[in-house]
C-alpha cells in the first residue's frame, strides 16, 4: 500500500492494522517514496545478560585513584 505523509497521519490505526496483518505500507512525499513500515521480524534476539562475563579482563589497579596534577599534565 503506498500512502501520502498527510493521508497517513489520519489513517494511522488503519496503517498499523495492515501492517499487523502482514501487508507493507510506503509513505511517499510527493509521490516518491520517503519511509516502509512493515511487520517486525518474526524471531527477535533475546537479551543475555552475563554475556560478556569473563571476556573482559580489567588490570590491576584501574580503578586506582587519579592525581588531578598528573591528569591535567597529561602525565597518565
Amino acid at each position: 500500500m503506498d500512502i501520502s505523509i498527510a493521508e497517513a497521519k489520519n489513517r494511522l490505526p488503519e496503517i498499523i492494522r495492515a501492517v499487523e496483518n502482514g501487508e507493507k505500507v510506503v509513505i511517499t512525499r510527493h509521490g516518491k517514496p520517503v519511509a516502509q513500515i512493515t511487520p517486525p521480524p518474526a524471531e527477535r534476539r533475546k537479551v543475555r545478560l552475563g554475556g560478556m562475563k569473563d571476556r573482559i579482563k580489567l588490570l590491576p589497579g584501574w580503578d586506582a585513584s587519579v592525581d588531578l596534577d598528573h591528569f591535567l599534565a597529561g602525565d597518565l
